[in-house]
């Protein structure tokens, strides 16, 4: 099975019907390497229906289903490894995980909200099975560049802030994509204290992080998904943005992942990792 790379690579969906989905779905239908396996969705109103056709493209002769143990079971008799694009919800995402993994199955994850402890776990369970598993905050190339220019700046500027913002049905703040930003900054203290402050409302200053990077989190109706770093030094500020206004941007990034992941043996973090 780890051989025919002249076959299409089998894909199965989770999270099918979410709008994260849908738009895996059809990036997928139009890749000319890659087939729709399985798609597999928890909500009951979509249960039996086209994939394609719930997306919005042609019909892919894929119904929806809600076991994923089943249907990785399939995709694990396939002549060609397969993997799985996973975007759900972050009480769920680990044990999607492990089961892929366990059925020889390529785990691609836009699911945010996994612990430290998770993710850690995750990786030894990918190392001992020798199965490549992508944990990705944010399939966007453009905040790939975003975080590359927030870590050089944060070598000159020692007070900086992160600001994201999401749509209201997102899960979990912050943002795994702000979380990645803050790690990827990390190696230093930042905003060494100037005043004593007192916090009015809980909250008011954000969290943060562990080293010392306020973070704070939006969550808005119209709203997409969308991040701020600002760094200030006496008489300057310096703001990185990135906005999204169609998930289409992510699919890019998502096709480019599933292409990578057939050649890996381990678990990466980040897009910048397959680039």
């Amino acid at each position: 099975m780890a051989g025919r790379e002249d076959l299409p690579i089998p894909v199965v969906v989770s999270g099918a019907g979410g709008k994260m989905g849908r738009e895996v779905i059809k990036a997928i239908a139009a890749a000319e390497d890659m087939k729709l396996l399985g798609a597999v969705d928890t909500n009951p109103a979509l249960l039996g229906q086209d994939a394609g056709e719930v997306a919005g493209c042609e019909a892919l002769e894929v119904p929806i289903l809600n076991g994923l143990e089943e249907t990785l079971a399939m995709a694990g008799q396939e002549p060609r490894l397969g993997a799985m694009v996973d975007f759900t919800h972050p009480d769920g995402v680990y044990d999607n995980v492990r089961s892929a993994i366990a059925y020889g199955i390529r785990p691609v994850v836009g699911t945010t909200g996994l612990s430290d402890q998770q993710l850690q776990e995750l990786a030894d369970f990918a190392d001992k099975a020798s199965t490549g598993c992508a944990i990705i905050p944010n399939f966007s190339i453009g905040m790939v560049l975003l975080q590359e220019a927030a870590v050089r700046a944060s070598q000159y500027f020692d007070h900086a802030e992160i600001i994201e913002l999401h749509h209201n049905q997102k899960a979990d703040a912050p943002s795994g994509t702000a979380i990645q930003t803050a790690q990827l900054m990390a190696g230093k203290a930042f905003n060494p204290a100037q005043v004593k402050e007192t916090e009015h409302w809980t909250g008011a200053r954000g969290s943060t992080s562990p080293d010392n990077i306020n973070v704070h989190s939006v969550r808005l109706p119209g709203l997409i998904a969308h991040q701020e770093v600002l760094f200030g030094a006496p008489g300057q500020i310096y703001t990185l943005r990135h906005d999204t206004s169609d998930r289409a941007c992510y699919m890019p990034g998502v096709l480019l992942t599933i292409r990578k992941i057939m050649d890996l043996k381990c678990l990466v973090y980040g897009l910048e990792k397959l680039l």
